[in-house]
């Protein structure tokens, strides 16, 4: 599995580890990702949870414009998180190498950036416009994504970028005030379903569960075991092991114990 570890340029993160103020501790963190595992970076300037203040894009930007550049000479994947398109124009212009879509992909403004540089794009999926106005799933969720990314690739259909498309059920996106074992739930019966998002024969990506507890541990043992291609990570080294302890399971179920 490829993966993406996260540097957060934001200040409220809730994952405290993530958080950088400048281009010197961008760096000094993205090469603690890498030599832990990560094989590429995320880079995000806006948080997007219940408590995340959202800036202007100018602002977000500000946070960015010396931080992209900095990692993007490392010679790694640079990937851009954001759901502003004035944002993803910029990074890409500085270095930054995929756009990870936090709109979801729901504006041709997005779409018109991603054709006019040809990167990859990881679309996930979205309750709603962005991450901070998105509403509870109460269908099947699988099915629900399922309709979402057929109309998000009809349109990428249009801008002749399908194929650098990559899909992610956004289960690293929430509603507010969603308590966390109806998540729970909800995350697990997407994990235990990702092969249903394979229809559309391009590759997954996932928001890895990164908190100590054992239903964390669960969900990532879940996600781990189907094998997507890629994934965003705080703690490489913890994903490296869990995909290490699948391998040897498999391996031994493989040799009739």
């Amino acid at each position: 599995m490829f993966l993406y570890g996260v540097v957060n340029a934001s200040p409220d993160s809730l994952n405290e580890d993530s958080i950088v103020s400048d281009a010197d501790s961008a760096v000094r963190r993205a090469r603690r990702l890498l030599g832990e595992g990560a094989d590429g970076i995320d880079l995000g300037g806006q948080g997007s949870t219940d408590h995340a203040t959202v800036v202007p894009w100018e602002s977000e930007w500000a946070r960015l414009a010396d931080v992209v550049p900095a990692i993007a000479a490392l010679g790694v994947e640079l990937s851009i998180d954001t759901w502003r398109p004035e944002v993803a124009r910029r990074a890409l212009e500085s270095g930054a190498t995929v756009i990870n879509a936090a709109d979801g992909m729901q504006s041709d403004a997005m779409w018109q950036v991603a054709a006019e540089f040809e990167v990859p794009i990881v679309v996930p999926f979205l309750s709603g416009p962005n991450p901070r106005e998105m509403q509870l799933v109460r269908t099947d969720p699988v099915a629900t994504m399922l309709e979402f990314f057929e109309a998000r690739l009809r349109v990428a259909d249009r801008f002749g970028a399908r194929a650098r498309c990559v899909l992610d059920p956004g289960t690293g996106f929430a509603p507010p005030e969603w308590p966390w074992e109806e998540r729970f739930v909800y995350q697990r019966e997407v994990y235990t379903r990702l092969d249903e998002l394979r229809s559309f024969g391009l590759p997954i990506y996932i928001a890895m569960p990164w908190k100590e507890t054992a239903q964390h541990d669960e969900l990532l043992d879940i996600v781990v075991r189907q094998r997507p291609e890629f994934g965003r990570v705080h703690y490489p080294a913890k994903v490296r092991r869990f995909e290490a302890a699948a391998l040897d399971v498999s391996d031994g179920a493989g040799h009739g114990g």
